[in-house]
Parts: structure tokens; C-alpha cells; sequence
């Protein structure tokens, strides 16, 4: 039977939120190109999130300073991996792969998640899990074939691609790492993952600047850094962390499907996109796929 625990009903609320706002934040990328460059601005939604967390939660901190100082590096490389270095590689890859490429690749990251907790914690994983995976992705691939999925047979990988599944890697990786978290308030946690996030940014942008790639953000990118920092930078990365505590990395995981429907979605009611009858079947495809995962987990 399916959970109707209290919290399960909260954890869905905060990973559908999650990926709206994480599809918003593709939507906005799209919208940031020749206003900020982009590790410029990673940098940049860093330094602000990171600020408005400080502001926040200052005596949370102090609280909870001594097992953060005992879990500084586990820290700093969650905040790297997941906050900085996915964002890089996905950047990169772009250059180099089709955005199309790019979607497909990240629809696995569930699978990735799966086979890593399975692989290190020994979790079982159900054939109606499996099944519902498999059902997610077909709507992911539905929406990135533009509805004719006989195109994804002209796909070919190049170095993009290699990139890109790379970033999968890394942020599937930063997902099951979300198991080893220690028993910190989400002020702390969201605090010292987001400094983890700055620092590692930091060369980044100064390698992209010392390239001449850098651009500072005009008047428009500014509002799109302010976006990113406030939304998909702290506020939706809160969410996701609280969501992998009450429903575990496997579950949580499969949300991250609905990120490229989100973002088409979007893009139709922000950039005037045309909706297409295949949007919505991948939509239905998406969400009935959670479902089945979620009806055929494995009994607690």
C-alpha cells in the first residue's frame, strides 16, 4: 500500500517543489546567455546564497560549529560536487553536446542512484521500481525527441556527452552521499555545503575570466543570478536534502525526472514555447512512474 504517512505527504510536496524549481532554473539559464558568463555567475549565486544563509542562521551555527568542524571535508565536498562541480560539467557539456544529449543523460541519474545503493548498501530494489523507472524515462525521452522517438537512434556520443555523464555521476553520487549526513540542522548543513560551494567556484571563474570568457552580468543578469541564488541555489537544494532525510536517496531520486518536464513546461509559459499534445503525455508518463516506484518499494 502506498505511505500515507504525514511526512511522506511532506517529502513529495518538497521534491515536486524541488524539481519545479530546478526546471526553472534550466529556464533561466537559457535566458542568461550573452547577459553572464557562466561559471562567472555560478560564483556569483554562491557568494549570495551563501550570504542570505549566514543571515539566517548565524546561532544555528555556532550551535552546531563543533560537528561541523568534525565534518568539515565531508562538507566542503558535498557542497563542491553537487552545488559547483555538476553545474561546471553541465556548462561544459553543452558546448560540445545537444541539449537533447544532454536531458537523456540526466533522466538516468535514478538509475544511477539505484544501482549505487544497491552496489554499497546492499538496498533492494523491486521490479515495479525498475518498471517505474523505465516508465519515467520514456517520458523523458518522448519530450527530448521532440515526440518522434525515432530520432534517438541518430544520437551519437561525443565529448559532451562524456561530460555530461560524468555530471550525472557526480550529482547521483552527491545524492547517496546525502545518506552519510550528519546530524545537522538544515540551517548548518545548507550553510557549510554552500561555502563548500563558493570556494570550489572561486577557481572556476578565475579561469574563466584569465581566459577572457568572462562576462560580469548586465542589468538582466543580475536578475537572473538573484533568481538562481535565492531558488535553485538555497531554497530548492534545502528541499531536496530535507526530502532525501524522510524518503531516502532511491525515492527522492526518481523526482529528479520531472526537472526537464518542469523546464518545458516553462519555457512554454515563460519564453511562449508551443505546448504539444506529446508535452503532456511525457507529463503523465513522468508522474505514473513515480507512482508505480513508489507503490512497489521494498517493505521498510
Amino acid at each position: 500500500m502506498t505511505d500515507l504517512k504525514p511526512a511522506t505527504g511532506k517529502a513529495y510536496l518538497f521534491l515536486l517543489t524541488t524539481a519545479l524549481i530546478w526546471g526553472g532554473n534550466a529556464v533561466a539559464g537559457k535566458m542568461a546567455v550573452g547577459h553572464a558568463s557562466p561559471f562567472l555567475m555560478t560564483l556569483l549565486r554562491w557568494i549570495i546564497a551563501f550570504a542570505l544563509i549566514l543571515i539566517i542562521s548565524g546561532p544555528q551555527i555556532r550551535r552546531d560549529w563543533p560537528v561541523i568542524r568534525r565534518n568539515g571535508l565531508y562538507l566542503f565536498l558535498m557542497g563542491a560536487a553537487g552545488f559547483t562541480l555538476f553545474n561546471a560539467l553541465l556548462y561544459s557539456a553543452l558546448h560540445y553536446t545537444s541539449a537533447i544529449n544532454a536531458v537523456i543523460e540526466q533522466a538516468g541519474m535514478p538509475f544511477i542512484i539505484f544501482v549505487a545503493n544497491f552496489l554499497i548498501f546492499r538496498m533492494r530494489v523491486t521490479g515495479g521500481q525498475v518498471a517505474g523507472f523505465m516508465l519515467t524515462l520514456c517520458g523523458i525521452a518522448l519530450t527530448a525527441s521532440n515526440g518522434d522517438l525515432s530520432t534517438l537512434f541518430g544520437l551519437k556520443l561525443n565529448f559532451g556527452d562524456l561530460l555530461m555523464l560524468f555530471a550525472v555521476m557526480v550529482y547521483a553520487g552527491y545524492t547517496v552521499g546525502l545518506r552519510f549526513k550528519p546530524e545537522l540542522h538544515w540551517k548548518s548543513m545548507m550553510a557549510a555545503t554552500a561555502c563548500g560551494a563558493m570556494v570550489a567556484a572561486l577557481p572556476l571563474a578565475a579561469y574563466e575570466w584569465m581566459n577572457g570568457a568572462g562576462q560580469m552580468p548586465d542589468a538582466k543578469g543580475w536578475a537572473i543570478v538573484a533568481f538562481i541564488a535565492i531558488f535553485p541555489s538555497l531554497f530548492a537544494q534545502i528541499l531536496f536534502v530535507r526530502g532525501v532525510e524522510i524518503i531516502g536517496s532511491n525515492r527522492a531520486g526518481l523526482f529528479i525526472n520531472l526537472v526537464p518536464i518542469f523546464g518545458v513546461l516553462l519555457s512554454i509559459g515563460v519564453i511562449g514555447e508551443p505546448l504539444h499534445l506529446y508535452h503532456v503525455i511525457s507529463l503523465v508518463l513522468v508522474m505514473g512512474g513515480i507512482v508505480m516506484a513508489e507503490r512497489n518499494r521494498p517493505a521498510a
